[in-house]
Order: C-alpha cells, then sequence, then structure tokens
C-alpha cells in the first residue's frame, strides 16, 4: 500500500506499546496514517501523528472511557487493528483460571468491546475496516495453548458474524492469523516448542514484519471493499 493508502485516516491499533503492535502503529505512521493506540501501560512511540490512550480492552468501563477520550480528538475512525492480546502457554491441568481469565477477556472480549465502540463512529461515514489478529495456534492446536488457541478461534467467528452484521454499513470484518514473529510474546515461549512448530509450517521460517503489513494493507485498502469474513493464514498454516 502506498501513504496514500493511509492518508487522511485514524486507525486504531490496540496493544500498541510493544511487539506486533508497535510495529504496525510505525509502520501505518510511516505510510501517512494517524494511529490512536490503546494499550495498558504508557506509550514507547513518539511521533506528532500518534495519540496515545491508557486502556485495557479486557475492562468495558476502560475500553468506553477510552473512546470518550478518542472522540475528543477525532469523530472520524477508519480502520482498527485488533491486536491486543496476552498469552500463557501452560498444560490446561496446571494452568491458573485466572491466566485462562486474562486470556479471555483481553483476547475475545477486548476485541468485541473495542470493534463494537468502533463500529458507531465508522457507520456515520459508512466506511470502515475492522482487522483482527490471530494466530497459527488456531489450526495447529500446539500443546500448552489450549485457552490462547480457542480466544483465537472465538475471534475468528466473532469477526466473522460482525461482518454480516456490518456489511450494509460499509464496513469489512476480517482476520489475519499469524505465524510466529519475533515479539515479546514469542520471547517468552520455549524455543525448541517455537522451533519445532515452525518447522512443521509448509514456509518453515519465522515470519517478518513486512509479511504481516503486506496483508494488513491489503484488509485496510479501499479496493479490498468486497473482501470480509476472511481469514488469512501467513506460513501456510491453515
Amino acid at each position: 500500500m502506498t501513504a496514500s493508502g493511509y492518508e487522511g485516516k485514524w486507525v486504531l491499533v490496540t496493544g500498541s506499546r510493544r511487539g506486533l503492535g508497535r510495529l504496525m502503529a510505525e509502520h501505518v505512521l510511516r505510510n501517512g496514517g494517524r494511529v490512536a493506540g490503546f494499550a495498558r501501560g504508557e506509550s514507547t512511540i513518539d511521533h506528532p501523528d500518534y495519540v496515545h490512550f491508557r486502556v485495557d480492552v479486557g475492562d468495558p468501563a476502560s475500553v468506553v472511557a477510552g473512546f470518550a477520550e478518542l472522540r475528543k480528538v477525532t469523530d472520524s475512525l477508519q480502520i482498527v487493528v485488533n491486536n491486543a492480546a496476552v498469552l500463557t502457554s501452560q498444560y490446561s491441568m496446571i494452568m491458573a483460571p485466572s491466566a485462562a481469565r486474562a486470556m479471555l477477556d483481553t483476547n475475545l472480549l477486548g476485541a468485541f468491546l473495542v470493534s463494537r465502540e468502533a463500529s458507531k463512529l465508522m457507520r456515520r461515514a459508512r466506511w470502515g475496516r475492522i482487522i483482527s489478529i490471530s494466530s497459527m495456534a488456531v489450526s495447529l492446536e500446539p500443546i500448552g495453548d489450549s485457552m490462547y488457541a480457542a480466544t483465537k478461534a472465538g475471534l475468528t467467528t466473532m469477526t466473522n458474524v460482525m461482518a454480516r452484521e456490518l456489511a450494509p454499513l460499509n464496513i469489512t470484518c476480517n482476520t489475519l492469523a499469524v505465524s510466529a514473529i519475533a515479539t515479546d510474546m514469542l520471547a517468552q515461549l520455549p524455543q525448541e516448542k517455537v522451533a519445532q512448530v515452525v518447522a512443521g509450517l509448509p514456509l518453515p521460517r519465522l515470519a517478518e514484519p513486512d509479511d504481516v503489513f503486506n496483508v494488513l494493507d491489503f484488509l485496510a485498502a479501499e479496493r479490498s471493499s468486497y473482501v470480509t469474513a476472511q481469514t488469512i493464514y501467513l506460513g501456510g498454516a491453515n
């Protein structure tokens, strides 16, 4: 996507403080977009077209408050990237219920709450793109990722249903399922496990940021108005 693909548009990226969220936010900024970032911590991005909001997406009140603050900056929102996620990789028998709940609240409920509020802004202009970031864990079902994979599978289904609900408003909803990419989240996993999973992919390598940007740009593009309720897996994970 050229700079004109994001120019003049507001893009909301959740989990923008680090990892893939920060990479995507910086990519949009490099290409002329304006970014609103939601994250629980302080901003790590210094750019004149970046606005940061302290929001816990898993907390309904925090999301509503975050959008109230966003409306003070702009009443226009064109693109949402539901990226915020947490991961505890652990056998089900020993996983703490609090860890499972955290994944459910952030990975699934959080995306629902953000998409719900964002669509209210998008309907005014009758144009929008909601892009949910999922994971290869949905199709590969790696040991230790029962709850994480389940929340990401739920994210895909939720996104597809929203695609039907929001289609009359010219809002598309799609899912980008990312394979292993060098981020803080990946670093917390046993590297031998990561290597084994990557080796089983049709394209057995780690994803690069540009692999993600390529699909992100496609799904966000004006020309993708006829693409909705779709899931794209990187690396051939599906």
